[in-house]
């Protein structure tokens, strides 16, 4: 066998894989190039100069697996290498410790001036008044997302007598206060406490511009903020205004909202209260090894016949466990991601019960298929491999069950948080439970929930503002439940943003009103 590595990656990865295939360290490539050759590998090592597109892929006949010495696979065409069977795996740990001394490093830089006044230095000029800092003792950081970045990112900050807090509403306050950090109930109980703020989560469309004008308003004044995540968890215009305006007293950030274009960012004109650098997180001699090593292990692994720790795509399913449930899988995905995005709080249990048809046949398919729909509305990334595998390190426990009757096929889910329960349940194609209300609605991408009273002109009022915002129904379901209170349950075909969730609950009788994507 052969494998093919360019991209500039640690020899270490040549030693690794070379018991078991021939390996070829070539420089970054063109398409072009790449598809003259791909044909004669087994196996594709990159970074992230090298686009592994699908023409690409379709000319790797002999490939295996793509290995993505990173964390990120965004230069991958994951599907097209899912279509034709190729494994992608990345190094999802590989830069841990990098990338949290790099938000210390930008952290300590923007409290104690470094870059003017190194800039100022060099210049020949000694301005020592001009350049007093502030000093990180005694001051409360506050962090998004207590991953293992973020969780090291509070430990050494502690040592260096920082207070912590810590705002993630995935992790138990168990957890937080293990580490000796404090946990924040809520985001409008965050702001306000911390002189920095240092993000550590994902981009999703919860996080996505979690930092904007609003929120900077509820922050402690002089507020220092560092982002070494992804771009876009910050609006960076409104991040430039409150510096300007003096709300924020400095910000260091490593990741911006379009890469590489780093001209495009209002922050390159911002003065010597900001730092910026060009997503230098995981540029470390050590991190670049860590990540070499562990994807040229698992290329090692699958070439020998063994399994990958770290895919990002094909399922750990064996086909006979599979073809029995396979028309279920969607249904089962969508009733955890309705479940999951319906629910306030950290997920402890997940219930899964099985009753009529399927409770004959093995469910551990649709059991990972409600897990991913579940985790998928909270972190990035989220597929079949690591679905078990999140649910574990956040210690979700998993409880599945059957239920023997004559009905035909039903998938229950009862997902418990430490704030409420919420149940959905899925038939072959419908949803046909959400709590106490059965329904019986094809779960499409835009779905709107709108708990209400039961009495006159309600459908037509929420209508009407659903009409009136450009968005078109194309089904509902209206449901009751005992006493007074009912359900719409509605498809559209567009995003209902808050405005609209806003003027929907504004109408007389209508109690909380949420907007679900699937990916149905």
């Amino acid at each position: 066998m052969k494998v093919l590595v360019t991209d500039k990656i640690n020899e270490s990865a040549g030693n690794i894989i070379s018991p078991v295939a021939k390996v070829d360290f070539l420089p970054t490539m063109t398409e072009d190039e790449l598809v003259k050759i791909i044909g004669d590998y087994d196996a594709l090592m990159v970074r992230s100069q090298t686009k592994v597109t699908p023409k690409i892929i379709e000319a790797g006949k002999n490939l295996k697996i793509i290995g993505r010495a990173g964390v990120g696979v965004d230069n991958i065409d994951v599907d097209a290498a899912t279509q034709k069977g190729i494994i992608v795996v990345n190094s999802p740990d590989g830069n841990t410790m990098a990338a949290a001394e790099h938000t210390i490093a930008l952290m300590l830089a923007v409290a104690r001036n470094i870059a003017p006044a190194a800039a100022s230095t060099k210049q020949g000029q000694w301005e020592r008044s001009k350049f007093t800092g502030t000093e990180l003792y005694n001051k409360t950081l506050g962090i998004i997302g207590l991953g293992k970045i973020g969780s090291h990112v509070a430990q050494v900050t502690k040592a260096l007598g920082m207070k912590i807090l810590v705002f993630d509403p995935y992790t138990s306050k168990e957890v937080v206060e293990k580490i000796g950090a404090e946990c924040a109930p809520s985001l409008d109980e965050f702001w306000g406490e911390c002189d920095f703020i240092t993000i550590h989560a994902p981009k999703t469309k919860d996080t996505l511009n979690l930092i904007n004008k609003d929120t900077i308003a509820k922050m402690k004044k002089n507020v220092r903020i560092i982002n070494c995540a992804r771009g876009g968890i910050i609006n960076e215009a409104d991040l430039e205004k409150a510096i300007e305006d003096g709300q924020i007293a400095g910000a260091a950030l490593d990741v911006f909202e379009d890469e590489p274009n780093i001209q495009n960012s209002p922050l390159v004109k911002g003065g010597n209260n900001v730092v910026l650098t060009p997503h230098l997180g995981a540029s470390t001699e050590e991190a670049q090894i860590n990540v070499a090593i562990d994807v040229a292990q698992q290329i090692k692994a699958v070439l020998s016949g063994g399994s990958a720790s770290s895919a990002v795509n094909i399922p750990s399913l064996r086909p006979d466990k599979l073809e029995p449930v396979k028309d279920y899988m969607q249904i089962a995905e969508n009733a955890g991601e309705l479940a999951a995005q319906m629910a306030k709080g950290a997920i402890k249990t997940i219930e899964i019960t099985a009753s009529g048809e399927l409770a004959l046949l093995d469910i551990q398919p649709l059991e990972i298929a409600v897990l991913k729909g579940a985790l998928s509305t909270l972190f990035e990334g989220v597929n079949y491999v690591n679905a078990p595998v999140i649910a574990k390190k956040r210690a979700i426990n998993i409880v599945s069950s059957k239920v023997n009757n004559n009905s035909d096929g039903l998938l229950e889910v009862k997902l418990v948080t430490d704030k409420d329960t919420v149940i959905t349940a899925g038939s072959l194609t419908d949803i046909v439970k959400i709590n106490d209300y059965k329904t019986g609605i094809r779960p499409q991408k835009h779905m709107l929930l709108v708990p209400h009273v039961n009495k006159p002109s309600m459908i037509a009022k929420v209508a009407q503002v659903i009409g009136e915002s450009g968005i078109n129904i194309s089904s509902m379901n209206v449901v009751q439940k005992s006493g007074a209170l009912s359900l719409m349950v509605i498809n559209t075909d567009a995003e209902a943003d808050g405005d609209v969730l806003d003027k929907i609950e504004k109408i007389d009788g209508v109690h909380e009103p949420k907007y679900v994507r699937l990916n149905a």
